[in-house]
């Protein structure tokens, strides 16, 4: 079951794969360019035109961008918790439909096999595309960064280790949600759109004061990186807290999907 999860889901994990390694590849290509001559000190000139708030929102305010590592733990990064947890809400979401939507879940339900083992051969294939693409753009990175420039390795890895928090709570949270729908069309566009909104919630969150509880209703205030590039360090405080929501919508998930008329 998990074999054969796991080549159904590769063409789409290899499309994700390829999108993204080719946005970081070009950025390496081109950061030489900009950094040459007085580029840099032209994109700084331009980043001090922003307002604070977009500054924050990027991590611009406690990164500098006079190399492509210090793009990377800003934007770059930004960029990446995006996608991957765009990847993540979208497998979360179809995993399991889509055997409903192709019929598959009739022959599925005639092996001798329960509807938890089911779930649960598709929930560790699900995690295990996660994971592994997590790994393969930091591997990929990480050879980028050391033909590019000199980086804070340690660093580095933490920061690695941050798409993985929200990416687990969007997988979790769109499986449950797919088990109250009958097509995937009608789920994966708003899977995309959740995760989408919950950006600019947490966007929104940085632009005052009074709009900073805005934060507590966003995934993303779960990829704390402004931590690790002050501070160094991960906060175990919102590892647990991911852990704990994603182990919470499983097991609704698996309450839902064992009470759920699957024919």
């Amino acid at each position: 079951m998990l074999r054969r999860e796991l080549i159904i889901n590769f063409k789409s994990f290899l499309i994700w794969l390829g999108i993204t390694l080719s946005i970081f590849l070009i950025s390496y290509l081109m950061y030489p360019s900009i950094i040459e001559n007085n580029n840099i000190e032209m994109l700084n000139d331009m980043l001090k035109t922003f307002p604070e708030e977009i500054l924050v929102a990027f991590n611009f305010d406690i990164s500098n961008l006079d190399s492509v590592y210090g793009w990377l733990k800003s934007e770059g990064m930004v960029y990446l918790v995006l996608i991957v947890s765009c990847y993540s809400a979208n497998l979360g979401s179809t995993i399991l439909l889509k055997e409903e939507n192709d019929k598959t879940i009739e022959y599925l339900n005639s092996l001798p096999i329960s509807r938890s083992m089911i779930l649960n051969s598709k929930v560790f294939a699900g995690l295990i595309n996660i994971i592994c693409m997590i790994l393969i753009i930091g591997i990929f990175n990480y050879i980028g960064l050391s033909l590019s420039c000199e980086f804070d390795k340690k660093q580095y890895f933490l920061l690695l280790f941050v798409p993985l928090l929200p990416s687990l709570v969007s997988y979790f949270g769109c499986l449950l949600i797919s088990t109250f729908v009958n097509k995937t069309k009608k789920i994966i566009g708003f899977s995309f759109g959740i995760v989408l909104l919950s950006y600019v919630l947490y966007i929104i969150s940085t632009m005052s004061e009074t709009t900073r509880f805005i934060k507590y209703f966003s995934i993303f205030t779960l990829a704390d990186l402004r931590n690790i590039i002050v501070n160094n360090e991960l906060s175990i405080l919102l590892i647990i807290i991911s852990i704990v929501i994603s182990m919470v919508f499983y097991i609704f998930t698996l309450i839902r999907y064992n009470n759920k008329d699957l024919i």
